[in-house]
């Protein structure tokens, strides 16, 4: 392990939570001023539900991982151990895979075509603002051990 230089945390510009809180809010606000359907109800439902039910099937296997390695869930908080395993031998972020399948299947649900428009914007600080900032701070505080898994590993999917 490798000493921190400065905070011991990412450094995250926002929970990432709130950052797709914001795409689904300015997605009803314009919404309201510009309402623009597109799916029938049967498609709506259908693939909303589906994707819904993939993000809900994510998310207890992230959660479970950070319980048993006993590191903190919070991009503010100080990581106490690398998890590599569970859902992370297949993406380095599950958890925000499993935020953006909400965030589609709340947007189709809702047949809202500006929330998906905004789900660019969304990922784009989820990127540079979260993800980016967590691989420098993982880099940092687990050197070798993270980078190795970096190559390992995608990280989306």
């Amino acid at each position: 392990m490798t000493d921190i230089v400065g905070p011991d945390h990412s450094n995250a510009i926002a929970f990432p939570p709130f950052v797709y809180a914001a795409g689904l809010v300015a997605g009803v606000g314009l919404d309201i001023l510009w309402p623009v359907p597109i799916l029938p109800d049967a498609v709506q439902f259908a693939v909303g539900g589906t994707v819904l039910c993939i993000s809900g099937a994510i998310m207890p296997f992230v959660i479970r991982r950070f319980r048993k390695s006993r590191t903190t869930f919070s991009v503010r908080g100080s990581s106490s151990a690398l998890i590599t395993d569970g859902p992370y031998r297949f993406s380095r972020n599950p958890s925000y895979v499993s935020l953006t399948l909400l965030y589609v299947a709340i947007s189709v649900l809702a047949d809202n075509i500006w929330m998906l428009a905004l789900l660019v914007p969304v990922l784009l600080v989820m990127q540079f603002g979260v993800v980016m900032r967590e691989e420098r701070y993982l880099e940092r505080k687990f050197g070798d051990e993270y980078r190795r898994y970096k190559g390992l590993v995608r990280r989306w999917i």
